[in-house]
């Protein structure tokens, strides 16, 4: 389940807090098919809740959703822009938000697991720094909800 870090750091507008969330879930699908959803970020709103993805700036290379694509993403009127920072298929995808929400420093890492039997374990994991007490408490409710209903729908989705 999500933690909530208590360090402190400041900076010009007040003290930050360190902030970490982590969800796993199970899926029956074989990682292949879990790392074919994750991986590609135009596919993203036919299984979370985001309603337009894609991606902003391609990776340079032949795969362009790998290390460097500016990946975006919505619900309703507000966007985000994440950089994708670590690509190793089929086990880990990473992202550090550029823009969309009020925080800094935001990563997260998501990793794929074989099942002894078959299935994937999806791992995922976040880290970022926020103003604590009432806006940062509120933004952690909203990502730990987030994570873990986003890691749910991707392991439904493989499945089917």
């Amino acid at each position: 389940m999500g933690s909530r870090g208590g360090r402190e750091a400041q900076d010009d507008a007040g003290p930050r807090a360190s902030f970490h969330l982590s969800h796993s879930v199970d899926s029956s699908a074989p990682i292949e098919r879990v790392w074919a959803l994750l991986s590609d970020a135009r596919r993203w709103s036919d299984w979370s809740r985001l309603t337009k993805t894609g991606l902003a700036e391609p990776a340079p290379g032949p795969d362009p959703n790998a290390v460097g694509a500016l990946r975006r993403f919505s619900v309703g009127p507000g966007a985000s822009l994440e950089r994708v920072v670590a690509y190793d298929p089929p086990r880990h995808l990473a992202y550090e938000l550029e823009s969309g929400l009020p925080i800094r420093g935001y990563r997260a890492d998501v990793f794929l697991e074989p099942r002894p039997g078959g299935g994937t374990t999806i791992t995922w994991r976040a880290g970022y720094s926020g103003r604590p007490p009432v806006l940062g408490l509120m933004i952690h409710a909203f990502l730990d909800w987030f994570l873990l209903d986003t890691a749910g729908r991707l392991a439904r989705a493989a499945e089917a």
